[in-house]
């Protein structure tokens, strides 16, 4: 079968081309990079595609970075939404229906900062454009899947691990490799985590069957489990851990710096609140089971 991939130069992206070509999936991949077997940038217009196509996985989209004008947070919508009803309408033009589209969401589309096993059926009130931007593409997307006779699966992922990670998980590896990390309070606040092999590995299924799945590794570790794994896996010592008061103390002299300083109050309360996704349907509807990240933590790094 044919499966066209949309942002394979991305992290999760790599894993989901080689996972699904290792699964003897003939891989087609669209993006703007001269790499991709078609070149083609869905934010600007509609894609040519001269092949027959069964399943797309659409990994494409902007992520991962906090806007600092109105043109950057545009761009969220012109990325996600737009470039998202782009590649559908390149789609219909084909002369064989497209059988499953597979969208790669986010938790974000919930616009929670705290809360436990939260499940897909919450309200999607995110605010972030990023949020908004995902939100919008879902709805259409359900819309022109009913109306084309597709089946839609929209996998709504939370924090991606693997080798090498962007993002905040990165982020903590590095500071952890460099020993500039620094925990706050006892670390306990837990948070949902997914192994991007296995987002790969579950996505013929879900293009069998289609559906809306939050997808975790179904245990939720602390940040002081993910703290000391990745300490034991790369040979550090365990971080330094500093009280809450004076970490309150320095966010709030962090509120004057902005966006750019590393700690504020605001990311001060994410770090310290508990925010999980309950994944029980992709469970009974996908048979779902999921890897340990905490486990695999010395291959992430």
């Amino acid at each position: 079968m044919n499966v066209l991939l949309t942002g394979s130069s991305g992290f999760l992206g790599k894993v989901l081309q080689s996972s699904l070509s290792n699964q003897n999936y003939n891989v087609i991949t669209l993006g703007r990079a001269s790499s991709n077997n078609i070149k083609a940038d869905l934010q600007t217009g509609v894609p040519v595609i001269n092949t027959s196509v069964d399943i797309v996985v659409h990994a494409a989209g902007k992520a991962h970075v906090v806007p600092r004008t109105e043109a950057e947070s545009k761009e969220f919508f012109q990325v996600n939404f737009e470039g998202t009803k782009n590649l559908c309408q390149a789609l219909l033009q084909l002369d064989k229906p497209v059988k499953s589209f597979i969208f790669i969401s986010t938790v974000a589309v919930y616009g929670l900062e705290e809360g436990q096993l939260i499940p897909e059926k919450q309200p999607l009130k995110g605010e972030t454009p990023y949020a908004k931007s995902k939100i919008l593409a879902e709805a259409w997307l359900k819309k022109w899947a009913k109306e084309n006779n597709i089946t839609l699966g929209i996998l709504r992922l939370p924090l991606i691990a693997g080798p090498n990670p962007p993002g905040n998980l990165g982020a903590m590896i590095k500071g952890i490799h460099t020993g500039r990390y620094l925990g706050v309070g006892k670390s306990d606040a837990r948070k949902s985590v997914v192994w991007a092999e296995d987002v790969a590995t579950i996505i013929p299924k879900v293009a069998e069957v289609g559906g809306t799945y939050n997808l975790t590794d179904g245990y939720h570790p602390s940040f002081k489990e993910l703290e000391d794994g990745i300490a034991a896996a790369t040979g550090k010592k365990q971080p330094r851990h500093i009280p809450v008061p004076v970490a309150k103390s320095i966010a709030l002299f962090g509120n004057l710096l902005g966006s750019k300083s590393p700690i504020t109050t605001s990311k001060l309360h994410k770090m310290m609140s508990t925010l999980t996704f309950d994944d029980s349907r992709a469970k009974e509807k996908l048979d779902w089971h999921p890897t340990s990240v905490l486990q695999n933590l010395p291959m992430i790094v």
